[in-house]
């Protein structure tokens, strides 16, 4: 199931900075943990190259999560995603102090996030998506919800449509094409 507001493409052209939730957007949701306790998470490298192709494409991108993990950490230094914000139990406060510290406003600003904690920034985001999981209420508030599933390339989609929008997607497609 796909969704596009009929804004979306406008909202998209005018973003510069690109946000994430991890858990049920860069992962499926589920929640591993070791034999000594320690957290496990899978990411796919789908949606890894698609945070890839925004830095090519000149945007920046971040990460903001409720949880703290260092599994997290690691995959945002592989990435080169440079803005990480993890253990946030306000999402709406690391998120305003995150554009306050970049400079950037809010309708410049797409955030990808999946459950009800995530809805603040969802409302207040000039392009809100989620993958087609969410909850009902949390789709509500996306002006894209993504065919891809959480984990499995629902970033990537919204990566792709970003740059697409922005009539960068095909440039920076093209070095991967020499």
């Amino acid at each position: 199931m796909r969704f596009i507001a009929s804004d979306a493409l406008a909202r998209a052209r005018r973003v510069r900075l690109v946000i994430f939730d991890v858990d049920g957007v860069l992962t499926d949701g589920r929640l591993w943990y070791g034999p000594g306790g320690e957290e496990l998470k899978a990411f796919h490298a789908f949606d890894g190259h698609g945070v890839k192709l925004l830095e090519l494409g000149g945007l920046k991108t971040a990460l903001i999560s409720g949880r703290q993990s260092q599994a997290v950490a690691e995959r945002a230094r592989e990435l080169g995603i440079k803005h990480v914000v993890q253990g946030a139990d306000d999402k709406q406060s690391a998120y305003r102090a995150l554009l306050r510290r970049l400079g950037v406003k809010q309708q410049a600003t797409a955030y990808m996030g999946d459950d009800l904690v995530d809805m603040p920034v969802l409302r207040r985001c000039g392009f809100a998506c989620t993958p087609h999981e969410a909850p009902e209420d949390v789709r509500r508030c996306a002006h894209y919800v993504a065919s891809a599933p959480a984990g499995h390339g629902a970033a990537r989609e919204v990566c792709e449509f970003i740059l697409e929008a922005q009539g960068k997607l095909g440039r920076v497609l093209a070095r991967f094409r020499r």
